[in-house]
């Protein structure tokens, strides 16, 4: 299924990233800031988290890297840097509060990497990894820039509510619901679904070798 981008969906498809970009890049600055880096490693480690899923998405399928297409993705990721480094510095901000951007990025990119996949001509399997990918590549970077295991790789379920997500998403197209409708749907179930495992601490079976 290839989707047509006509002038609305791409319209949605810009401001779905343009939230995703900030709301991840806030989501690095609170995790980084408790490592008390200084204002320029912590932009860095934001524009890494914002950009850097999306990059890799748009690189395997061959097509322009979307903020260097169009700077303001970057602007957003420095000023959303820039006003959670003030902020941070104003109001106390509980250690855990960066879940919740995170949870936001994740739905946000997983929807925004399925729709340009799909934009392109990716079969339905494909897109929806690439919208697992877009949505946790940039926390991964993450977290390596923070020296610390990625949070995909222990946390709650995290790729995992991504993955259906956005197959979710894909089925509704299928099923010709409205795209924006479509967008919202898969986005909540997402947000929701990685909130509600952290809540329970629902994780999938670590691996472990027979003693």
């Amino acid at each position: 299924m290839t989707i047509t981008p006509t002038p609305y969906l791409l319209e949605s498809l810009y401001w779905i990233t343009l939230v995703a970009v900030v709301v991840s890049s806030a989501s690095a600055v609170l995790k980084a800031g408790f490592k008390e880096f200084d204002l320029f490693g912590v932009m860095i480690i934001a524009i890494a988290t914002g950009l850097g899923g999306g990059s890799l998405r748009d690189i395997l399928l061959d097509r322009e890297v979307f903020w260097i297409r169009d700077q303001m993705f970057f602007i957003a990721s420095i000023g959303s840097a820039i006003v959670i480094f003030v902020t941070a510095r104003l109001v106390a901000i509980p250690p855990r509060f960066f879940l919740y951007p995170d949870a936001a990025g994740l739905a946000t990119f997983g929807i925004a990497g399925t729709l340009v996949s799909m934009m392109v001509g990716a079969d339905w399997l494909v897109a929806s990894f690439m919208g697992v990918m877009t949505g946790t590549v940039g926390g991964i970077f993450r977290d390596i820039l923070c020296s610390e295991t990625p949070t995909v790789f222990h946390s709650p379920l995290y790729a995992t509510v991504s993955w259906l997500g956005c197959l979710a998403f894909i089925g509704m197209l299928y099923m010709d619901i409205d795209v924006t409708i479509a967008s919202i749907i898969a986005g909540l179930l997402i947000f929701t679904a990685r909130l509600v495992a952290i809540h329970y601490d629902i994780t999938l079976p670590r691996f472990y070798f027979k003693r």
